[in-house]
C-alpha cells in the first residue's frame, strides 16, 4: 500500500511543476520524516537546464532562517531534503503545510520561486495529557449522569489525527463522544446504572484514543472512579467562553483574565479550584492559572509572528469533584516589535563609469516578521544618488543605475538603502553598500588659465625659473599623470628650444639664455599637457611670454653726427639772431623702453654762459638773449643727454656754432676749427675736384682753338697788309659794315681783385661795353671803357689806324680767354687747397652750395659764354673781311 501513494506523490509533483513553470513557480510535495537527501524533485529538468550545468549557471538556494530544510544536488540537479522534516513542528496543526524558497540564477540575476508542501504521515499516536484521571461520583447521581473524561491529543491531521474513544467494559458506565463546534471530540463517561458505594467503591476503566493511521495508532488513560457522599450540585462557571485580547509585547507576570465558577453548595462541596485542562506544552509554558482566585497570567514573552491565538481549556471542580468546563480565547494582537530585515543576495562592490544605465549593481531581499501594516515594507535610497530601485520577485529589490556615472565627480557612493514598514511606529532598518567607480581616461587635462603671462626681465641668467604651469586631470591613476611639453617653433631663425624648455614633470619654465629686450620682447609659446592614458589625451594653452626692459643702454645721439675727417661739426646761427632763435635740435634715441628711454636735454657746458639754452625734453638750442659784438664767432657747447633709468644712464655732445651774418667771414674765422673727418664730406670734395677739372679741360680746348683760329686771324692778316695798297682809294666803311650798317664788337670788362688770402678775393661781375674803338691803357686800371668811333678813324683817312683797331679788336677778342684760363687755374689750386678745406667746414649745405654756386660756378659760366661770343664775331667778322661783304 506505500508504493501508491509514493507514485501518486510523484505524479503530482511532476503535474505540479509542469502546471506553474509559465508562474515562474515550481510546486513540489513531499511527506515528512524522510531520511536527508531524499529527492523532492527534479529542479534542473523543471529549468530546463543539464542536471551538471546547475554549479556553472550559478544556480543557488537563497537562505533564510537558521536551518534549510532542503538543498541542491549538484550531480543529479535534484532539489533533496537537507535532514528530518517534522511537519508538526514546522506547522503544527495547520491543515496545510507549505514551506517556501527562493532559488536565485545568478547568471541572469533571477529569482525563482519554490513551494514544497509537507505531506503528513501518521507519525504521532494520540496521547493525554495525564496517564490517570480520578473521578469523584456521589454515590446519589442519577443514570445518565455524564462526567467528562480527558481528551486525547494527536498533533498528526486528516485521517491521521485522533478519530475516536473507546472504553474498556463495565456494567455501571458507557462512554459517549461529543463533538463541539471546533470538531473536536470530548470523550464523556455516561453513567448507566445507580451506584451504591457499599456495594463498589472504587471503579478501574480504561479510556482509549485512537486515529485513522494506517498502522492505527493509539493512546490509553486509567480512569479512576470513587464514589463518594452526595453533592447535588456542580460548579457553574459565568462565561461559556471567555475572549480577551493580548499584545505581544505585554511584559511577564501581567494578569490578562480571572475566570470565575460558582457552586451552590455548602463547605467543600461548594469550593471551587481551577486548572487548565488538556493543556499542552506551549500554552503551560505561556499561561498560567491561579487555581483558587482565577486569574491567568502571561508566564513568558508572547511573540505574533509565532502564534497569534491560543485556545485554553479550563474546568473548576468543588471539593467533592463536580467540574464544569469553559473556554479561554486569547487573541494575541500584532505590535511593531519587528524591524524589517535586508539580506543581500548579489553585490557589485565596483563599476566603470561608462556602464549604461539599467545596470544592476545589487539583488537584495527584505522581509518583515510583522503582519498587516506592521508587515507592509517600502525600500527607498537617497533621491541624489544616480540610482534607482526596482521591484523584481516577491519582496526582491533590484538596486539599477539611474543615470551615467562620472568618477570625476564622485568616485565612491556609500548607497544607503532604507526598508521601513508601515506600524506605528514605524521600524526601519538600513544597510550600507560602498560602490567604487572605476576610472577610465574621458578627461583631457586642463589648465588653470586659458592663457598665460609671464615677464621676465632682460640680462636674466641663464636656466632662470619663468613660470609654473599647471594643469588638472580629473581622471585617476595614470590617467592622471600630466606630461609638459612645448610646440616646436622658430624665432629669429633659432629653434624655441634654445631659448626656454619645461620640466614635463612639474610644467615650471626656464630660460636656457639671456633675453635682450632690445632683440625682442615677447615670445608666444604653445605648451601642451597630455596625460599618460590609453589613448592619450591633450590639451594646450597659449602663454605670452614678455621680456621687461632694463636700463642698459644709453642714449645715441643722432644728430649732430659727429664728422669722421678730422673736422667738427658747426651750425650757424646770424649775430642778428633774437631771443628765442632756434639753433639747431640735439636728436637722440635711446634704444630702452618706457622710463628707460624718456630723456632729458641739458646744458653741461657753453663757452658763453647765459648765451644760449636747451630745452629739457625737446633738446632744442636757442638763443637766450640777443647777440653782441662783443660775442665770439665761435661758440661750444656741450649738451648732457640722460634718461630715466634707474640708475639713469647719459652721453654728452659737442655743439660747435659759428655766429656771423657774413659767409666769407665764418668761412676764414673757423679755419682753424679741426674736428673728425667726414666720409660724406670727402665725397663733397671729390665732386667739387672733379668738377673743377672738368672745367679747367673745356677752357684748355677752347685755348688751343682759339689760338689756332688767332694764327689764321694772321695769316689773313698779312694778306690784307699786301693788298692794302690798291685799296687806299677806297672807303673806310666798306670794310667796317655791311649795307651801311656797323658791326659792333661786344667786350666785357671785369674787375678782379686777387689777394694772397682767397678769402680776401673779390669778384665782380662784368659790365657791357660795345666799342668801335681801341682802349687806352689807362683803361686797364678803370672800370669804364673807351670808346673810339668807326667814322673817326674814316674820316682821317690813316690805314694805319685802322691797322691798329684790328689788332686792337684780336686783343680785346684774347683777353676774356686769358682771364678765364686764368680764373680756372686759380680756381683749381684754390679750391684744392685751403678754399676747400674751408667749405668741407660748413655743415648746412644749403649756405655751403649757394656760395659755391654765387662766387665760383656763375663767373665761370660767365667767362665760358662770353668766349663762345667773341669767337662767333670774330669768325663773322673775318668771314666779312675775306669776302668783302
Amino acid at each position: 500500500m506505500a508504493a501508491a501513494p509514493s507514485g501518486l506523490l510523484w505524479v503530482c509533483i511532476l503535474l505540479g511543476g509542469l502546471g506553474n513553470s509559465r508562474a515562474q513557480q515550481i510546486r513540489y510535495s513531499v511527506p515528512e520524516e524522510l531520511e536527508e537527501g531524499s529527492a523532492v524533485g527534479n529542479l534542473a529538468q523543471d529549468l530546463g537546464l543539464e542536471p551538471g550545468k546547475l554549479a556553472e549557471r550559478g544556480v543557488r538556494i537563497v537562505p533564510r532562517g537558521k536551518t534549510q530544510l532542503f538543498a541542491l544536488n549538484p550531480r543529479s540537479g535534484s532539489l533533496v531534503t537537507a535532514g528530518r522534516i517534522d511537519r508538526e513542528e514546522l506547522c503544527d496543526r495547520s491543515p496545510r503545510c507549505v514551506a517556501n524558497l527562493e532559488i536565485l540564477l545568478e547568471d541572469k540575476v533571477k529569482i525563482l520561486g519554490i513551494e514544497v508542501e509537507i505531506i503528513d504521515v501518521n507519525d504521532n499516536s494520540p496521547s493525554f495529557g495525564t496517564e490517570r484521571r480520578e473521578i469523584k461520583v456521589a454515590e446519589s447521581e442519577n443514570p445518565g449522569t455524564r462526567f467528562p473524561l480527558p481528551e486525547a491529543f494527536d498533533p498528526d491531521v486528516g485521517v491521521n489525527s485522533l478519530q475516536g474513544y473507546q472504553l474498556s467494559a463495565n456494567d455501571h458506565f458507557s462512554l459517549d463522544v461529543q463533538s463541539g463546534a471546533d470538531g473536536i471530540k470530548y470523550p464523556e463517561l455516561v453513567l448507566e446504572r445507580a451506584l451504591d458505594r457499599e456495594e463498589e467503591s472504587v471503579h478501574h476503566l480504561v479510556l482509549t484514543a485512537f486515529d485513522g493511521g494506517d498502522p492505527v495508532r493509539s493512546g490509553t488513560a486509567r480512569i479512576l472512579i470513587t464514589i463518594v457522599d452526595t453533592n447535588d450540585n456542580a460548579p457553574v462557571f459565568s462565561q461559556p467562553q471567555y475572549h480577551v485580547n493580548v499584545k505581544e509585547n505585554l511584559p511577564v507576570g501581567s494578569r490578562i483574565l480571572t475566570i470565575k465558577a460558582t457552586d451552590p453548595d455548602e463547605g467543600a462541596n461548594g469550593e471551587v479550584t481551577y486548572s487548565f485542562r488538556n493543556v499542552r506544552d506551549k500554552i503551560s509554558q505561556l499561561f498560567q492559572l491561579n487555581s483558587l482566585s482565577g486569574d491567568i497570567t502571561v508566564l513568558g514573552d508572547l511573540d505574533y509572528e509565532d502564534s497569534g491565538f491560543y485556545d485554553i481549556d479550563v474546568e473548576g471542580h468543588d471539593g467533592p469533584g463536580l467540574r464544569a468546563r469553559s473556554k479561554v480565547l486569547v487573541t494575541v494582537l500584532d505590535v511593531n516589535d519587528n524591524a524589517p530585515e535586508i539580506t543581500i543576495t548579489s553585490f557589485t562592490s565596483s563599476i566603470q563609469e561608462t556602464s549604461p544605465p539599467g545596470s544592476v549593481v545589487a539583488l537584495f531581499n527584505v522581509h518583515d516578521s510583522d503582519s498587516g501594516e506592521n508587515g507592509l515594507v517600502t525600500c527607498s535610497i537617497p533621491e541624489s544618488l544616480p540610482f534607482r530601485l526596482e521591484k523584481t520577485y516577491g519582496n526582491y529589490y533590484q538596486l539599477l543605475i539611474h543615470r551615467t556615472l562620472d568618477r570625476e565627480e564622485v568616485s565612491e557612493y556609500n548607497i544607503t538603502v532604507t526598508a521601513t514598514d508601515q506600524g506605528t511606529p514605524p521600524l526601519s532598518t538600513e544597510i550600507y553598500l560602498s560602490l567604487k567607480v572605476v576610472d577610465i581616461n574621458d578627461n583631457p587635462p586642463t589648465f588653470t588659465h586659458a592663457s598665460y603671462s609671464a615677464y621676465i626681465p632682460e640680462n636674466n641668467p641663464r636656466g632662470a625659473s619663468i613660470l609654473t604651469m599647471t594643469a588638472q586631470d580629473t581622471d585617476s591613476g595614470e590617467n592622471a599623470q600630466v606630461v609638459y611639453s612645448l610646440a616646436e617653433d622658430t624665432i629669429q631663425g633659432a629653434p624655441l628650444s634654445s631659448y626656454v624648455s619645461i620640466n614635463p614633470n612639474t610644467g615650471v619654465l626656464y630660460a636656457l639664455r639671456s633675453f635682450d629686450y632690445e632683440q625682442f620682447q615677447d615670445l608666444q609659446l604653445l605648451v601642451t599637457a597630455r596625460d599618460s592614458g590609453n589613448p592619450p589625451l591633450s590639451s594646450n594653452v597659449s602663454l605670452s611670454l614678455f621680456v621687461l626692459d632694463q636700463n642698459d643702454n644709453t642714449p645715441e645721439i643722432l644728430y649732430p653726427t659727429l664728422p669722421t675727417d678730422g673736422s667738427t661739426g658747426v651750425e650757424l646761427t646770424p649775430r642778428s639772431a633774437e631771443p628765442g632763435y632756434l639753433v639747431t635740435k640735439v636728436v637722440a634715441v635711446d634704444k630702452d623702453s618706457g622710463q628707460n628711454a624718456w630723456l632729458s636735454y641739458r646744458l653741461l657746458k657753453a663757452s658763453e654762459p647765459g648765451l644760449f639754452s636747451v630745452g629739457l625734453h625737446t633738446g632744442e638750442v636757442r638763443t637766450a638773449r640777443a647777440l653782441l659784438d662783443r660775442d665770439a664767432l665761435k661758440q661750444s657747447l656741450v649738451v648732457a643727454v640722460q634718461d630715466h633709468g634707474q640708475p639713469p644712464l647719459s652721453t654728452t655732445v659737442t655743439l660747435t656754432i659759428a655766429v656771423s651774418d657774413n659767409i666769407p667771414d665764418i668761412l676764414a674765422d673757423l679755419g682753424s676749427i679741426n674736428t673728425p673727418a667726414d666720409s660724406e664730406d670727402s665725397d663733397l670734395t671729390l665732386y667739387l675736384v672733379v668738377a673743377v677739372a672738368v672745367v679747367s679741360c673745356v677752357f684748355l680746348a677752347f685755348v688751343i682753338m682759339l689760338l689756332a683760329l688767332r694764327l689764321r686771324h694772321w695769316h689773313t692778316t698779312r694778306l690784307l697788309r699786301t693788298a692794302s695798297n690798291g685799296l687806299d682809294g677806297m672807303p673806310a666803311s666798306q670794310f667796317v659794315g655791311v649795307d651801311g650798317v656797323h658791326a659792333f664788337l661786344q667786350t666785357y670788362s671785369h674787375e678782379v681783385s686777387l689777394t694772397a688770402d682767397s678769402g680776401k678775393s673779390h669778384l665782380i661781375f662784368p659790365q657791357p661795353n660795345y666799342a668801335d674803338t681801341l682802349i687806352s691803357q689807362e683803361s686797364c686800371g678803370k672800370s669804364e671803357p673807351l670808346l673810339v668811333s668807326q667814322d673817326l678813324l674814316e674820316t682821317k683817312g690813316d690805314a694805319s689806324l685802322f691797322q691798329v683797331s684790328q689788332l686792337y679788336n684780336a686783343s680785346s677778342l684774347a683777353r676774356p680767354f686769358s682771364l678765364s684760363l686764368s680764373i680756372c687755374l686759380f680756381l683749381s689750386l684754390s679750391l684744392s687747397n685751403k678754399s676747400i678745406k674751408i667749405f668741407k667746414k660748413i655743415k648746412n649745405k644749403y649756405y655751403f652750395s649757394m656760395y659755391i654756386s654765387e662766387r665760383i660756378y656763375l663767373p665761370c659760366v660767365g667767362y665760358f659764354l662770353s668766349g663762345i661770343l667773341h669767337i662767333f664775331f670774330e669768325a663773322r667778322s673775318s668771314y666779312v673781311a675775306q669776302h668783302g661783304l
